[in-house]
């Protein structure tokens, strides 16, 4: 099993003394350098660690002002995303939690509108990826997604069984950039239906969403189904300024 990033290990123990109040709504939290010395680590690590939290809205910072436990967290439930979130359900969750299921895993040459999205001309192949992906074993998001096949040649069913952008990091050794996020609502469909557990006509709240690598080079274009009680997603808005 795949060791924890030590970043994500200061997260989740600083998330905890967070839920635990021993870190009070508004206060201002340790500076990077006490934190820094407390877990003999790098400030670059303990700056990944609190942006992860800050991506959760646990906490956020201003410029010149520290970082701050956010004042009201009554919103935030295990189910809420953040909407500019990327790094995939597996760094969200954890391995532990995080199951897939494929329903479909094909090859086929791009429509006019994936050459357009994934930047590839008709003759360029890419992967056709259908997965149901299962936290704590229970139906969490149903994943349509769409990988040009030049930059991910040696893709295969052992790999979507886990996380494709650990694989994507850590084998491929692409830097992943950002992500175009688009987010409606539209209505189950039968896929919906068999493997979300929706009913006919359920709302389905759906992530179009267009990744790209650092380079600019998209990478994945993909839309995410959730059913429209199982997920929601967050936005934080802090003022940097003073009016």
């Amino acid at each position: 099993m795949k060791k924890t990033p030590k970043y994500e290990q200061i997260a989740n123990q600083l998330r905890d003394r967070i839920n635990a109040g021993e870190y009070q709504a508004n206060e201002l939290m340790p500076d990077q350098v006490s934190l820094a010395e407390e877990f003999s680590v790098s400030r670059m690590t303990i700056k990944k660690a609190l942006d992860t939290l800050a991506l959760e809205g646990l906490i956020y910072t201003r410029r010149g002002d520290g970082t701050h436990v956010m004042g009201d967290i009554s919103l935030k439930i295990e189910t809420n995303s953040p909407a500019d979130e990327h790094r995939g359900l597996t760094a969200f969750f954890g391995q532990d939690r995080v199951t897939s299921k494929i329903i479909r895993f094909d090859i086929l040459f791009p429509n006019e509108a994936l050459q357009s999205h994934l930047k590839l001309n008709k003759n360029e192949p890419i992967f056709d990826i259908v997965r149901l992906r299962l936290v704590d074993e229970k139906p969490y998001v149903l994943e349509h997604t769409y990988m040009p096949q030049k930059l991910m040649p040696n893709l295969s069913e052992d790999i979507l069984a886990n996380s494709i952008y650990d694989y994507l990091k850590n084998d491929v050794g692409l830097k992943l950039s950002g992500a175009y996020r688009k987010i409606h609502a539209v209505f189950a469909d039968d896929l919906d239906i068999e493997y979300l557990q929706c009913r006919p006509n359920d709302p389905v709240l759906e992530v179009e969403q267009v990744a790209w690598l650092a380079d600019g080079t998209p990478f994945e274009y993909s839309f995410s189904r959730n059913r429209y009680d199982a997920r929601s997603y967050t936005v934080l808005d802090i003022n940097q300024g003073n009016a």
